[in-house]
């Protein structure tokens, strides 16, 4: 018998029939139910709105990260016994146990470097370097008293970011996007701008998914040239021939998932999607000269010109097209040396365009649920570095700002030492302030939960309260 005697006996009628009845039926059934059958195995869309646990007061998070840690103690926390031993050691018993990023802990106490007054009803200390902050003082809430675990920068940024200081955990953008959702369609959920000349000490993980699928991870947009590289199609590529080769690569990965249900094909048929999305939403977001010259000026921002301005104006655009979760990174607050100098250029770059953000959002109706959050990864030492112009790192005692989405307005919350050294009353750690921004959107922070290697994890770690004081 020759081979295609073989070949004819293998694919007879009789085989046929015998061999392939299930995939006939299986094909006719198809047939019945049509769209019905090809809609239940079409794959889920991770970043659909989802329901938290409870009623939210904010909808949606802006998070203007300071990162390299702005001095408490020359913007927010003036102490005049700091002034008064200025150049003098500092006592004895409040260094005991301390460790130092760099500096010997026994090192002459800094007096604050500028004025300090008070401002709205509210009566907030801050200053004379946040004019702009103090116009809208009451409209904020300012925490004196943040503490963290870590005294060194990637360390420190990570565990602001994540609630851990070790790699690998899902930033609070992750988490974020993991249990909301997102309300836009044609934009990432979590969106990530960079100003500043260098990038983030942490890197990436200050805005990665961890263990959670990619899909929830941050995506970078650039200020100049397409807002995500490789946007724009290659010459040859019309629209039509881009949309025909998705829709087959969605099939096929459609397929894939179906089989092995690996969430990593769910997000990267969602990334597909959403870059042919984004080549038509980026450009309309980023094209800041469709705003009012009045609304230009309150920011400082100029359009096709990269600035911590235009990335706060953009941080408003984003909100208002559904985006869940924005963070800013500034990374330029490491004032070891040329203290005096180095505030006065930075607060010269931010102070305006964030409290344009809160101005901005309150008057068009988007601060009662949009929570806005101003803050560094730690603050600094009460102890000179560098000469007579310059702090340390220091974890004890930090200030931060939130505003918007239920927090309550016009509060100073917490205090510190006479050194402004420790944190002494209505401490909050970094746990504390995730637990209460999670709550913000509506979820009991023990609750929002992702298992992986056999255990369930959680922003909060362990630890955290709600800071019931900070809730309007």
């Amino acid at each position: 018998m020759t081979r295609l005697d073989d070949v004819r006996r293998l694919v007879s009628r009789r085989w046929f029939f015998e061999q392939c009845g299930v995939g006939l039926g299986s094909m006719a059934l198809g047939t019945l139910l049509g769209e019905t059958a090809r809609a239940a195995t079409a794959p889920v869309d991770p970043l659909a709105p989802k329901r938290p646990h409870y009623t939210p007061r904010a909808k949606r998070v802006i998070f203007l990260f300071q990162a390299g840690a702005p001095s408490h103690l020359d913007l927010f926390d003036y102490k005049p016994k700091l002034e008064e031993y200025g150049g003098k050691l500092p006592p004895a018993e409040l260094l005991k146990g301390y460790r130092a990023a760099f500096i010997h802990p026994n090192s002459t106490l800094l007096a604050p470097k500028f004025k300090f007054a008070r401002h709205g009803q509210s009566g907030a200390e801050l200053s004379e370097l946040l004019p702009h902050l103090a116009s809208v003082a009451d409209d904020v809430a300012i925490v004196k008293s943040l503490v963290t675990d870590a005294f060194n920068h990637a360390p420190g940024q990570i565990m602001m970011n994540t609630g851990s200081q070790q790699f690998g955990r899902p930033s609070i953008g992750a988490w974020t996007t993991y249990g909301l959702g997102s309300e836009s369609r044609d934009l990432p959920g979590f969106v990530v701008l960079n100003s500043a000349k260098k990038g983030t000490s942490g890197g990436s993980s200050n805005w990665g998914c961890g263990f959670l699928p990619t899909v929830y991870q941050g995506v970078p947009l650039r200020s100049q040239g397409d807002p995500v590289l490789f946007l724009s199609n290659p010459p040859g590529i019309d629209r039509q021939t881009q949309r025909d080769s998705l829709d087959a690569l969605a099939q096929l990965n459609s397929l894939r998932l179906d089989t092995v249900g690996d969430p990593e094909i769910a997000t990267r048929i969602n990334s597909f999607e959403l870059a042919y999305k984004m080549q038509a939403s980026a450009p309309d977001l980023m094209d800041l000269s469709q705003e009012s010259a009045e609304t230009l000026e309150m920011y400082g921002a100029e359009p096709g010109k990269p600035s911590y301005a235009n990335n706060c104006l953009l941080a408003r655009r984003l909100v208002e097209r559904g985006v869940r979760f924005v963070q800013l990174f500034h990374e330029a607050w490491d004032h070891h040396g040329g203290l005096t100098a180095g505030l006065k250029e930075q607060t010269a770059i931010t102070d305006k365009a964030s409290a344009a953000l809160v101005k901005d959002l309150k008057q068009r109706g988007l601060l009662d649920d949009t929570l806005v959050v101003w803050g560094g990864e730690f603050g600094r030492t009460p102890m000179v570095q560098g000469g007579n112009d310059g702090r340390d790192h220091h974890p004890n005692a930090f200030t931060m700002w939130l505003a918007g989405g239920g927090i309550k307005r016009g509060i100073t919350l917490g205090e510190t030492d006479d050194f402004g050294f420790n944190a002494t009353t209505d401490r909050v750690h970094v746990h504390d302030l995730h637990a209460t921004i999670l709550h913000l959107l509506g979820f009991d922070h023990t609750e929002l939960t992702y298992r992986f290697q056999g255990r369930d994890f959680r922003l909060t770690d362990v630890e955290g309260e709600v800071v019931s004081k900070l809730l309007a």
